[in-house]
């Protein structure tokens, strides 16, 4: 059964490119400590499927662990082999999409304009990767958003923090993406726990306001 974003109110991705295997298990609680229920691990790092397998064996029932950057058939294909439960893209391609939704992956694919976003939506998305954000602001999304389907999870990525959480929310995001805001390789446990708590404060903070 396809998993489902609505399972998932305002999702913060943790997005953890290259991440160890051997870091895994402690990125990882961490993460889940904090809160996080979806957690990505780029697949164009090495190491990528295994950490990703790391990730699984220690995840709660209620939390997904997927792989970013899939670009190809071949990486659905990795992912599922992997166990992994959603995709994420730095594109829209239909025909990987599609694939991935074949494959029972919430697809989260990439998309930077109304042509782009309503093609991954016809392919099947679960959801919108707005990617890269800094090159999309608030203003942007808000436009994107009034001529997209309601229903559908817009999800900046791309030079998030805390900060600017809130603008973009008040334009119609619904969740984020969080990447080296959050880890870089070789960023200390401590920093990792310290950052993730900062997120999910800013997360709580603005689900009361909406």
């Amino acid at each position: 059964m396809l998993p489902l974003l609505d399972n998932f109110p305002f999702p913060l991705v943790a997005i953890l490119r290259g991440l160890t295997p051997a870091e895994a298990p402690t990125i990882g609680r961490i993460l889940f400590d904090a809160g996080f229920r979806l957690i990505e691990v780029p697949l164009n790092r090495p190491g990528a499927l295994e950490a990703m397998r790391g990730l699984i064996e220690i995840a709660p029932p209620n939390a997904l662990v997927g792989a970013g950057t899939v670009v190809t058939r071949g990486d659905i294909d990795a992912v599922v082999h992997a166990g992994g439960r959603f995709m994420v893209a730095p594109h829209c391609d239909p025909d990987v999409i599609r694939y991935a939704v074949q494959n029972e992956l919430l697809t989260l694919p990439g998309v930077a304009t109304p042509t782009e976003a309503f093609k991954a939506l016809e392919a099947g998305a679960a959801g919108l990767k707005l990617f890269p954000a800094e090159m999309m602001p608030p203003a942007v999304v808000k436009s994107l958003r009034s001529v997209l389907p309601e229903r559908i999870w817009l999800l900046p990525v791309g030079g998030i923090h805390p900060a600017n959480m809130g603008a973009y929310v008040d334009a119609g995001a619904n969740g984020f993406g969080i990447g080296g805001q959050l880890y870089r390789p070789g960023t200390e446990p401590r920093a990792v726990k310290r950052a993730a708590e900062t997120f999910m404060q800013a997360r709580a903070a603005l689900m009361q306001k909406t």
